[in-house]
């Protein structure tokens, strides 16, 4: 499938599941003095988390357009370097403002990925939050039971505050989450070394590719946590990622995502892209990645300027 294929074969499994589609909120932030860039797809959705608005629709899916270069939430370093980190990148979402909870948004996270895009249940791991004593905060029950119900004992793994709790910045709704990785190795290779000791470890093909985070708790200037008047669902699935799973690639630039700019820049600099860990070939990726993210922060209204 194309990327395209992709992103709208997402957006129409959640439209029938009764979520209405809305669009992706500009990348640049004007009304938010926490944030310089939209760095989530829950920035639009703050106020509902908050119980400030009242959202028109309780259920929502989009595809938000994400920029990712300082703050919390940054990858800069490793754009280019590696093969899946970006600046810029589209996070596709399904959202729930006070409807459903963890048992429905796990059962679709894997229906989807199972039964529509037809991934082998068995390069799939997911973890779950084990608690933080220090926050008293207990272990995700909840979750594991829901994932139990679909994914074999040893592919669901407990993981710490720092991969399994979610914040949006040092203030704001946050709360325990559902990572989804994928092990993309060879057959042979996934024979050889158990996927589950490889996820958040860095390796380069097994990857997170979703994240369901559950937004129980408000973060105070203080530190302190206290529980949101409705409990929601934010969910966010790395649209580069899923494509580079579902095309077959070891690497996001070998999608369709990214294949059209580096012939260009191939072309313009006569140089040849060769899919390697070369300076050559990472300037390549940095120039496709950054392109693509300016292009898209211009479209959006942010001209260049020494902010």
């Amino acid at each position: 499938m194309t990327s395209a294929a992709i992103r709208q074969q997402f957006l129409d499994f959640f439209k029938e599941k009764q979520h209405t589609i809305v669009p992706s909120a500009p990348i640049v932030i004007k009304n938010d003095p926490t944030l310089l860039f939209t760095n989530a797809g829950m920035n639009q959705f703050k106020d509902y988390f908050l119980g400030n608005k009242t959202p028109a629709h309780r259920r929502v899916a989009d595809t938000q357009k994400c920029l990712r270069v300082s703050g919390k939430h940054n990858d800069l370093e490793e754009v280019g370097v590696d093969t899946y980190h970006h600046t810029m990148f589209e996070m596709l979402g399904n959202w729930s403002f006070g409807d459903y909870f963890k048992k429905e948004a796990i059962a679709w996270s894997w229906e989807l990925l199972t039964a529509i895009f037809k991934i082998n249940p068995m390069q799939i791991y997911v973890t779950v939050f084990e608690g933080d004593e220090a926050e008293g905060l207990p272990f995700d029950q909840e979750a594991y039971d829901e994932w139990a119900r679909w994914v074999a004992p040893e592919h669901i793994l407990k993981g710490n505050k720092k991969d399994n709790f979610w914040e949006m910045g040092e203030t704001g709704p946050c709360g325990p989450c559902s990572e989804i990785h994928m092990d993309c190795r060879s057959e042979a290779e996934r024979s050889q070394v158990f996927g589950g000791a490889l996820v958040n470890a860095d390796h380069p093909q097994v990857i997170e590719i979703w994240n369901n985070v559950f937004m129980q708790f408000n973060r105070g200037k203080d530190g302190s946590l206290t529980p949101l008047p409705e409990k929601h669902v934010d969910t966010g699935m790395g649209f580069e990622r899923l494509v580079r799973v579902l095309q077959n690639k070891t690497s996001n630039y070998d999608t369709d995502v990214f294949t059209g700019t580096l012939k260009v820049i191939g072309e313009l600099t006569g140089k040849t892209y060769t899919a390697t860990d070369s300076r050559q070939d990472i300037a390549f990726r940095v120039l496709s990645d950054q392109i693509r993210a300016i292009a898209f922060s211009i479209a959006d209204g942010q001209l260049p300027s020494n902010t």
